[in-house]
């Protein structure tokens, strides 16, 4: 991510959820200003973890920006964490 701004954005996720490989894939997601940003790529993908919980990370692109997109999994909530420019 280039010029990337770090944040710590709730926001709300639409997720696909099956089986295989990728068990979880977010579709789009809205931010508290009410943008909704629909996901056109999902680039790397990679568990983490935080004190004692695990944070699914999602790096994404609407093809306009990138984005990162944490889940975790024992909060069961979604964070913005950072946003950049494709440039």
């Amino acid at each position: 991510m280039n010029d990337e701004l770090f944040l710590d954005e709730r926001v709300e996720v639409l997720a696909k959820y099956g089986s295989g490989l990728n068990p979880c894939v977010p579709i789009k997601f809205r931010r508290a200003s009410g943008r909704e940003v629909i996901v056109a790529e999902i680039g790397l993908r990679h568990p983490t973890v935080q004190g004692r919980r695990t944070v699914h990370v999602f790096d994404v692109t609407d093809g306009a920006a990138d984005y990162r997109l944490e889940f975790d999994s024992e909060r069961l909530t979604w964070r913005l964490t950072r946003e950049g420019d494709r440039t």
